[in-house]
């Protein structure tokens, strides 16, 4: 259960988050600038508000007269908005950077066969289309089992093909795995299709919230 009550000042507004999620997708949309990615950001630990809390599963992220709890400390994969693969890594080597050394990675052999990456493991970024290279930043942000899952405009740079192979392994992926997902996008269509609930941000502020 993610549990989000804070507020952060941002240039031109005051951004105030409060809602729960527990093992549900819910989809931020909204006009850019409006404070979606910063809410990513405060929940991976990237940013940090400046008053309220952050909770997932009963560990304090943030808290109010507490030092946030580091970013390495944080069990949350997130999938970035232009993938951040390390161009001189393959494959293979980016999705196991932030690995420890000994760890079992038979999750990961299963993750790559579900999203059909298991021949580009040996390939470099500039050599994989962009709709490999968000496989293989998704297979990255889930290699370190996490508890919550971020995503941002994971499908914004995929043609129509591409978007709904993605679409279909993530809906395939949390079902196996049964954790909060969060993901920003500017197409209803997407939201409508892979969200449990829809936070519409505005200006900082949940203008509206659907439940499917």
């Amino acid at each position: 259960m993610l549990k989000v009550d804070f507020q952060k000042q941002l240039d031109h507004f005051n951004l105030v988050m409060q809602f729960e999620l527990d093992r549900e997708i819910m989809a931020l949309v909204g006009s850019s600038g409006s404070g979606k990615t910063t809410l990513l950001n405060c929940v991976a630990g990237i940013a940090h508000p400046d008053a309220g809390e952050i909770t997932l599963n009963g560990t304090d992220f943030f808290k109010d007269k507490q030092k946030p709890m580091k970013i390495q400390k944080r069990k949350v994969g997130y999938l970035f908005q232009d993938y951040a693969l390390f161009p001189h890594l393959n494959a293979e080597q980016n999705i196991l950077y932030a690995l420890s050394r000994g760890t079992d990675v038979s999750h990961i052999t299963e993750l790559t066969k579900i999203l059909g990456i298991t021949e580009l493991l040996s390939k470099y970024p500039h050599q994989i289309s962009g709709g490999e290279k968000q496989r293989v930043a998704l297979t990255r942000a889930l290699a370190a089992q996490p508890d919550i899952l971020l995503l941002d405009e994971p499908f914004s740079a995929l043609d129509d093909a591409n978007r709904d192979r993605c679409q279909n392994e993530l809906l395939r992926i949390h079902e196996q795995w049964q954790i909060p997902i969060i993901f920003v996008t500017h197409r209803m269509a997407d939201a409508e299709k892979l969200a449990d609930r829809v936070i519409r941000v505005e200006k900082g502020k949940m203008a509206e919230q659907l439940v499917f």
